[in-house]
């Protein structure tokens, strides 16, 4: 079973690589989706800050891994090739490389570009103005707590980094190049 991680800045095409992953034969296991069951279910708004502090409850609560470990369980339920999207913190791609078969691939794009992008996606979290997007994406860029986000660090420790400034089949091609990549080191 091959597990692939994507972590990324905000709007980069994250879900993109995802939704391309999916028709290659891979699971999707969303931990966007997992913590807006976790906001539902605690009746809150489902925005970027509910997202985020319940993200950062959930980890100090159980562990700064405990978001991926959830999803990687499902994945190896599962038994098939497996997508866990969005990687946060450096704890949940430690615990992911520990189970073997992980590469991470982390996705980036011009912040401008993301905004553009993410306006038109039109999310419950998107809906926001550039200033609280670059505001946003800088408060999940650095930290030193575990169990809070860690962009930076995860883009670091990407086995791939995708720059998404062109078209979608441009990124395609690099998804592509990579999954060559992994397919020779099995």
């Amino acid at each position: 079973m091959i597990i692939i991680g994507i972590t990324g800045t905000l709007g980069a095409g994250k879900g993109t690589v995802v939704d391309y992953l999916t028709t290659k034969g891979f699971v999707h296991y969303s931990a966007r989706d997992f913590i807006i069951r976790e906001i539902e279910r605690r009746g809150l708004p489902v925005d970027r800050d509910s997202m985020t502090m319940i993200a950062n409850d959930m980890r100090s609560t159980h562990s700064p891994s405990y978001i991926a470990e959830m999803l990687y369980n499902e994945a190896k339920s599962a038994g098939q090739d497996a997508v866990i999207e969005s990687l946060r913190t450096e704890g949940e791609i430690l615990s992911l490389r520990q189970n073997g078969n992980f590469h991470l691939l982390a996705v980036d794009a011009d912040p401008k570009l993301r905004y553009e992008r993410i306006t038109l996606r039109a999310s419950e979290t998107d809906k926001i103005p550039f200033e609280k997007f670059i505001a946003d994406e800088a408060r999940e860029m650095h930290a030193t707590d575990p169990n809070k986000q860690n962009l930076a660090r995860c883009i670091e420790l990407a086995d791939a980094r995708l720059v998404n400034n062109g078209t979608v089949n441009d990124l395609y091609v690099q998804v592509d190049s990579i999954l060559k990549r992994i397919d020779i080191a099995q």
